[in-house]
């Protein structure tokens, strides 16, 4: 091979490579108006939210093995380096679980305004 042949392929494989995981951000869930919500919508809506939790799930295993295996093809990484990615993990994972903490809340909340709309 040539080397512009050799040095385009090795741009692009470095170019693709962040799309190799697609670790999606799941959309947020449909929450309901628990004051004015029939029965069937606040159902469709705890489908809703369990559907994102467990997408979430996923998203967060995704981020977790994309990590891993991409300090399994690093070398000569620093212990600099190595807290950096991992604060920037940690930062990442946990801003995704308070947002599931927050849709379930926000959920929970519509629950109980649906219960005392309902009596």
């Amino acid at each position: 091979m040539n080397k512009l042949l050799k040095t385009s392929i090795a741009i692009a494989m470095l170019a693709l490579a962040p799309f190799a995981y697609a670790c999606d951000y799941p959309k947020k869930a449909e929450l309901p108006d628990g004051a004015t919500a029939s029965k069937e919508e606040m159902l469709a809506g705890q489908s809703s939210v369990k559907a994102y939790m467990a997408a979430m799930e996923t998203y967060l295993a995704c981020i977790e093995k994309e990590e891993q295996d991409t300090l399994a093809t690093m070398t000569d990484i620093t212990e600099e380096e190595s807290a950096t990615r991992d604060a920037a993990l940690t930062k990442k994972y946990n801003a995704a679980v308070a947002e599931m903490e927050l849709i379930a809340a926000q959920f929970n909340e519509q629950v109980r305004a649906y219960k005392a709309q309902s009596e």
